[in-house]
């Protein structure tokens, strides 16, 4: 049963159940702010998130990194708790704890509490959103702590080349630079032009307040309408990203030469966006090629081959382009042998139809993860706030297993031969090497080595 302290009333004809089966429920303010909650039988925690449609990809290029300072700013005291301790204390001393991420397109800020402790929760969020001081000595600080993260990453080869591996991909769009900026742009932002920022960008058209757990949707509304129903539209003024334009047409190498034990290479290739139906069969890909110990990746290229210790694959999808990646880490004279041998899983993919007891298998498989993920409030609360933020609806989990469903060994034949080409290949490549010739030599489907 939900504990919630509020006064401000309801206006029950503003609660949306999107559908007649569905276990989700949206209501959206007079200022456009969406609340959607996930309630949940049996579980005694609530948890929060607060979406904001915004993220590094939405800077101006003088003032990269922004989003990302911003969003560490939020912790470090606000007019009611000016001790940035007091903000994680109030959290942390009833068990809970809190946190926040900067994507390319999004900033998320969450919570996760005894649902007995809801509302206080709520409260210390609120202030933190609209209440934070953005004071010039905690900036002073923070900046130098930003300073730290972004030169460990230099300090890891299996983390840098993936950032490298954006920069080869997208050039000088904001994709193509790190969430967290540069020493240069992070230690240029004054608390003027992250003020700016943060007003223009944090209107509530952009908000979308999640719950999930031990929650009541009314109460959630309630503590939304008093904490954030005064928010003034801001579309006029807000930052907009430019759409990525693709001019590719040969293969890239980028060979960075470090004194390294192992080689750690990326494999990119292009992907479709979010927007894009067919993510369901690219979410299939993904699946056959890297999940678990008995995809195809790790099987052929670490357990038959013996040629790296890790390996795996994702994909990056935004709203109007995606990113394929293959990551390895491998033995410094068997670099070629494991580029070929991973380009050659990706052409049996789009050359061999894949059986239907693999499609059946992949489809089990993804269809078990996605619901012994909906068992934490947290997760629900990422499940209903991520799709509302990025799609403006909510499908129930029962939804997307029948689109996994729906995906056919033909579905996953086709889109791998529309993405897996040799002119839209991108290899970087960590290690203590000079010469991208050779590199770019095996770079295609062609010399790929399949057993």
């Amino acid at each position: 049963m939900s504990a919630v302290d509020t006064e401000t009333p309801v206006d029950p004809d503003s609660t949306i159940i999107p559908s007649e089966s569905s276990p989700y429920h949206k209501s959206t303010l007079d200022n456009g702010i969406r609340i959607v909650t996930g309630p949940m039988s049996g579980v005694r925690s609530a948890s929060l998130i607060f979406y904001f449609n915004v993220g590094s990809r939405f800077e101006r290029p003088e003032v990269a990194g922004v989003s990302h300072f911003l969003e560490h700013m939020m912790f470090k005291g606000t007019e009611r708790r000016p001790d940035p301790i007091m903000i994680s204390e109030e959290i942390e001393e009833v068990g809970g704890g809190l946190n926040a991420a900067t994507g390319r397109e999004s900033t998320s800020y969450w919570c996760k509490v005894p649902s007995t402790h809801t509302a206080m929760a709520f409260d210390v969020m609120a202030d933190m959103l609209r209440g934070s001081v953005l004071s010039e000595m905690e900036m002073t600080k923070e900046r130098k702590v930003i300073f730290e993260e972004i030169r460990s990453v230099q300090d890891i080869p299996e983390e840098l080349v993936h950032d490298l591996t954006d920069e080869l991909v997208w050039g000088d769009d904001p994709l193509g630079r790190e969430i967290a900026g540069s020493e240069a742009t992070v230690g240029s932002i004054s608390r003027e032009a992250m003020l700016d920022f943060w007003t223009r960008n944090y209107g509530p058209e952009r908000l979308v307040v999640a719950a999930g757990g031990d929650v009541d949707h009314g109460d959630i509304v309630r503590l939304t309408e008093k904490a954030f129903g005064d928010l003034e539209r801001r579309e006029d003024c807000a930052d907009q990203y430019t759409p990525v334009t693709v001019a590719q047409d040969a293969p890239r190498v980028w060979v960075v030469n470090r004194p390294t034990e192992q080689a750690h290479l990326c494999l990119s290739l292009p992907a479709v966006s979010y927007r894009d139906e067919r993510r369901y069969a690219q979410s299939t890909i993904d699946s056959i090629l890297s999940s678990g110990m008995s995809s195809r990746l790790f099987q052929e290229i670490r357990e038959k081959r013996g040629l790296v210790y890790s390996v795996f694959g994702y994909f990056r999808s935004y709203e109007d382009v995606g990113q394929g990646v293959v990551y390895a880490g491998c033995d410094l004279d068997r670099v070629h042998e494991a580029t070929e041998a991973i380009l050659g899983e990706l052409r049996k993919l789009r050359d061999v139809r894949v059986s239907d007891e693999e499609i059946i298998r992949n489809r089990e498989l993804r269809k078990g993860r996605l619901l012994m993920g909906l068992e934490d409030s947290r997760s629900v609360a990422s499940w209903v706030g991520a799709q509302e933020a990025t799609f403006g609806e909510i499908k129930t989990p029962e939804e997307v297993m029948e689109e996994i469903d729906a995906v056919s060994a033909e579905d996953v034949q086709a889109l791998a031969h529309e993405l897996f080409r040799d002119d839209r290949l991108n290899l970087v490549v960590i290690g203590p090497y000079e010469d991208p010739a050779p590199f770019e030599q095996s770079l295609t489907f062609d010399a790929a080595t399949q057993k």
